[in-house]
C-alpha cells in the first residue's frame, strides 16, 4: 500500500547535526593519536634511558618494562580495532539500516517491515515501530473502507433526497388538493366529522410536504449550495430579515444589531443561518413583545456571533437536545415546527468551521452564540 509520503524530518539543531559516524570517526581519529603519541613517548624515552648505561639489574628491569609496555599496547590496539568493528557493525550499520526503512517508509510505502537483528535495543525499537505501523496501517484501512462506505452512503441520500423533492411531493400534493376539491364539491353532504377528517388529512400532507422540505435543507448543506466567499453578514441578516417581515410584523417583534462584519462562508446558507434563529427567537415568545438582538465580538481569529431574545428561554439541561434532528420541547399544537431548525443551524456553523451553542438560562429568554473564521488577513 503506498499513500502520501509524509512531510520531511525537522532540521538537527546544535550538535545534533553531526551524524554518530562522525562523531565515532572523530573520536577514533583522536583516540589514535593519543595511541600513535603515547608509543612514540615511551620509545624516546626507552632510548634516552638506554643511553644511559644503566646498571644490569636497571637494564633487565627496563627491558620487563618494555615488554609490558609492548604488550599493553599490542592489547589496546586490539580492542580498539575489535572496538571499532563492533561499532560499525554492531550500531552503525543496524542504524542505517533503520534508517533506510524509515525512510522508506516515510516516502508512503507503509506496507514495507521495520526490523534489524541487532543490537537488542534497536530490535526491540524497530519492533515497536513496527508493531505502530501496522496498527496505523490497519486502522487507515478501516477507515478508507468507512470513508468509501460513507461516500456510498452520501449518494444513495443524495438519490433519496431528489426522489424526495419529486416523486414523494408530488403525491402528497394530490393528496391535499384533492381532498381540499372533495371537501369544496361534496361540503354540503357532508356531516362534521367528515370535514375533520378531510382537515386532518390536508394538515398531514403539508407537515410531511414541510418535512421534506427541511429536512432536503439539511441534506444540502455544504453539498450543492455552493462554495465560500467572502460574505457581508449584514447584509445576510438583511436578507433574512426580508423573508421574516411577515412574522416580524404580525408578532409585533424588534430586531436590534451591531454592526457586522464580513466572514469567509456561504452566503445563501448564512442567510438561512440568520432566518432560523430569528424565527425561533419571535415563535418562542413570552406574552411581552418580543425583542431579538443580533451581536458580535471579536474572539482571536474568530467572529462570536450571538442572537439574543426576551422569550420563553430553555432550561440548561435541554442545551444538547434542542441540537439533534426531530428533537422537539414542546407539543406541535402549541409550537408548529418540524424539530430540524437548530439541528440545521448547528450544521451551517460547522460546515464553516465554527461552533454554536446555547447560553442562557431558562426564563430569562435564550441566547445562542456561534462562532465564524474571519476573512485571511483581517485585523
Amino acid at each position: 500500500m503506498s499513500i502520501h509520503p509524509l512531510p520531511p524530518p525537522k532540521a538537527p539543531t546544535g550538535l545534533g547535526r553531526l551524524p554518530v559516524a562522525q562523531w565515532f570517526v572523530l573520536l577514533g581519529v583522536l583516540a589514535a593519536v593519543t595511541f600513535v603519541a603515547g608509543v612514540v613517548i615511551v620509545l624516546t624515552m626507552s632510548t634516552q634511558a638506554a643511553a644511559l648505561n644503566p646498571s644490569p639489574d636497571l637494564a633487565a628491569h627496563l627491558s620487563r618494562l618494555n615488554a609490558a609496555l609492548i604488550v599493553v599496547f599490542a592489547l589496546l590496539l586490539g580492542l580498539g580495532v575489535g572496538l571499532v568493528a563492533t561499532v560499525r557493525y554492531a550500531v552503525l550499520k543496524p542504524i542505517d539500516q533503520l534508517t533506510a526503512q524509515v525512510r522508506t517508509v516515510a516516502g508512503g510505502d507503509f506496507d514495507h517491515d521495520l526490523h534489524v537483528d541487532r543490537p537488542a535495543e534497536l530490535a526491540e525499537l524497530s519492533s515497536h515501530i513496527d508493531s505502530m505501523r501496522a496498527r496505523i496501517v490497519s486502522a487507515w484501512r478501516v477507515a478508507t473502507d468507512q470513508a468509501e462506505e460513507l461516500r456510498r452512503s452520501n449518494g444513495e441520500l443524495e438519490q433519496f433526497a431528489y426522489v424526495a423533492s419529486h416523486d414523494l411531493q408530488e403525491p402528497l400534493r394530490k393528496v391535499a388538493s384533492f381532498t381540499q376539491m372533495l371537501e369544496q364539491r361534496y361540503g354540503p353532504q357532508l356531516d362534521e366529522r367528515a370535514r375533520q377528517y378531510i382537515h386532518f388529512a390536508v394538515d398531514g400532507a403539508k407537515r410531511m410536504q414541510l418535512l421534506i422540505n427541511d429536512l432536503l435543507d439539511f441534506s444540502r448543506v455544504g453539498r450543492v449550495t455552493g462554495e465560500r466567499s467572502v460574505v457581508d453578514s449584514g447584509a445576510a441578516l438583511d436578507r433574512a430579515l426580508e423573508n421574516l417581515s411577515a412574522t416580524i410584523e404580525d408578532a409585533e417583534a424588534t430586531v436590534t444589531r451591531d454592526e457586522l462584519p464580513p466572514v469567509s462562508g456561504n452566503e445563501l446558507q448564512l442567510t438561512q443561518l440568520f432566518q432560523n434563529l430569528i424565527e425561533n427567537a419571535v415563535k418562542f415568545r413570552s406574552e411581552a413583545p418580543p425583542r431579538v438582538h443580533i451581536g458580535v465580538r471579536r474572539d482571536g481569529d474568530m467572529w462570536e456571533f450571538s442572537c439574543s431574545d426576551n422569550g420563553i428561554g430553555v432550561e440548561p439541561k435541554y442545551a444538547d437536545r434542542i441540537f439533534l434532528i426531530f428533537q422537539r420541547l414542546h407539543p406541535r399544537d402549541v409550537y408548529p415546527g418540524t424539530g430540524i431548525g437548530l439541528a440545521l443551524c448547528r450544521k451551517i456553523v460547522e460546515y464553516h468551521g465554527g461552533q454554536l451553542w446555547l447560553d442562557g438560562e431558562g426564563g430569562d429568554g435564550a441566547t445562542f452564540r456561534w462562532t465564524l473564521p474571519m476573512v485571511g488577513g483581517e485585523g
